[in-house]
């Protein structure tokens, strides 16, 4: 299968089509697909859980056009190699420090979204802010208050029948009407992460504190862009910690940015244009 075109068959945008794909080794020897787009500073995208780079098709489009737009495959999940290990937080921190000092630039903007919220402020907590111009979190808990709700038996209904959850769990992540073809190929995405990798990315151990401790122990410029049931996270962080900006996607999805594209790179768009200066 050729390699980041035939992942986004399903997309149309011709700026992603014609992204290039590129690849290294971590410490460990997996290897670890990304695609960069566009030329300037540069802003790498962090799909969530299972999820490939693919997912971020608007954003490379319309930043790619102002800067160097890296969308990251994280082992085991898009382009990336199966690895036999390393689906934990700690590990996959360190697949992101790797891959910007593959990049050879002296800063980025590090955007993550869901699972990827958690391993971008891992890598902060673990690695420093050194090379961080500036981190965008969107829609999962920073370890704030209030504590978000558990997420109920998905882990016992994914045991019992994984394609059947997958398929609903991509399915729900959009509250605009998606085509079947681009659910199918995103599920179909989604279920290439083996399951125990799946199981074990999902199996955190850091406690809320620390990813709290990240956020708050930065001075970074940080955006926080969430749906309904992280308001409350957003407000506090907004009113407790300098340097941040919140917004709220009262009607999205999951995938948010996906969902309301245009005002999601609006933000990206003034957000960067500040802090990149």
């Amino acid at each position: 299968m050729a390699r980041f075109a035939a992942v986004v068959a399903f997309v149309t945008a011709p700026a992603v089509l014609t992204a290039q794909a590129h690849e290294f080794r971590s410490s460990d020897g997996v290897r670890l697909n990304y695609t960069s787009n566009g030329s300037g500073e540069v802003i790498v995208l962090v799909p969530g859980w299972t999820m490939p780079a693919a997912i971020w098709a608007p954003q490379i489009e319309h930043l790619s056009k102002r800067y160097r737009v890296i969308a990251f495959d994280p082992r085991s999940q898009g382009d990336s190699a199966i690895a036999k290990s390393g689906h934990n937080m700690a590990r996959r921190a360190l697949d992101i420090g790797e891959l910007i000092e593959h990049l050879g630039v002296p800063r980025v903007v590090l955007a993550g979204w869901s699972l990827g919220v958690l391993e971008a402020l891992s890598y902060v907590q673990t690695q420093g802010d050194a090379r961080i111009a500036g981190l965008v979190l969107v829609d999962n808990s920073v370890g704030e208050d209030p504590a978000p709700r558990g997420g109920g038996n998905f882990m016992a209904r994914l045991r019992a029948d994984r394609p059947g959850v997958m398929a609903r769990f991509v399915r729900e992540m959009f509250s605009s009407t998606q085509t079947e073809s681009y659910l199918d190929a995103l599920t179909a995405r989604a279920l290439k992460t083996p399951y125990k990798a799946s199981v074990d990315l999902l199996t955190i151990k850091q406690p809320r504190e620390f990813w709290r401790g990240a956020v708050y122990g930065t001075a970074k410029p940080v955006l926080y862009v969430v749906t309904n049931r992280l308001k409350g996270q957003a407000d506090n962080l907004q009113r407790k910690r300098p340097a941040t900006r919140t917004e709220v996607f009262e009607g999205a999805g999951h995938a948010l940015f996906v969902d309301e594209p245009q005002r999601f790179n609006e933000l990206m768009d003034e957000f960067l244009l500040e802090i990149l200066r």
